[in-house]
């Protein structure tokens, strides 16, 4: 069984805030439109949120996380920078 490095945890915790605050630079004018359009995209943003967060649970209740405490940061980090990349990807193609 492979070591997990607390310092790649950390950095991988820092580097997701990086990729979501890229997200919201992404997401922000189309947010501020204020047409018909910003209220989708309002409303995807909040579903995907909860999508998310729901999912994450399951994984938790399951063990799908892992057994150890860096594991399941590790875990969550992988589990969130998936849904990040996507918004990114998505938002940037418009």
């Amino acid at each position: 069984m492979r070591q997990i490095d607390p310092m790649t945890v950390a950095l991988s915790y820092w580097s997701l805030g990086l990729e979501a605050a890229t997200v919201i630079s992404l997401r922000l004018p189309k947010l501020l439109a204020g047409n018909p359009a910003a209220a989708i995209e309002a409303q995807r943003m909040v579903v995907e949120k909860i999508e998310a967060a729901a999912a994450l649970q399951w994984k938790a209740m399951t063990g799908a996380l892992g057994t150890t405490p860096l594991s399941v940061m590790q875990a969550s980090t992988a589990h969130y920078r998936k849904a990040v990349d996507r918004n990114r990807r998505r938002l940037a193609h418009r």
